[in-house]
């Protein structure tokens, strides 16, 4: 009966925790409208244009998957058991994973950098 409570409170408690964000949301919504002020207006800013997030997550996608490559090479070719396979791929799916992320800040500030 343990492991059925635990993924029964963890559905619960999530629920909860989207319904409560989404109604202090709301609350936030409705304060600045009685005060004048334009919810909309809050939310506008200068962010990094759209094909900046999507270079961002297909490189972080692309090293993810160079990661778990890589460590699949290393643990077939050194012959490490299963247990220490483990932290060779974490190791590797982060690092690969990081230097994605890298990439894509080297290229967006580049970008940005050019166009300012």
């Amino acid at each position: 009966m343990g492991p059925e409570l635990v993924f029964i409170s963890l559905f619960v408690c999530a629920t909860a925790m989207v319904f409560g964000i989404r109604y202090m949301s709301n609350k936030e919504k409705m304060a600045m409208i009685e005060r004048g002020i334009d919810p909309g207006i809050a939310k506008t800013r200068q962010s990094a244009p759209t094909p900046f997030l999507s270079l961002k997550f297909g490189l972080l996608m692309v090293g993810l998957g160079l990661g778990i490559l890589t460590a699949l090479f290393c643990v077939l070719q050194s012959g490490i058991d299963d247990e220490e396979a483990v932290a060779v791929y974490f190791g590797s799916i982060f690092i690969f994973g990081g230097l994605g992320l890298i990439i894509s800040y080297v290229v967006e500030k580049k970008w940005l950098d050019q166009h300012n």
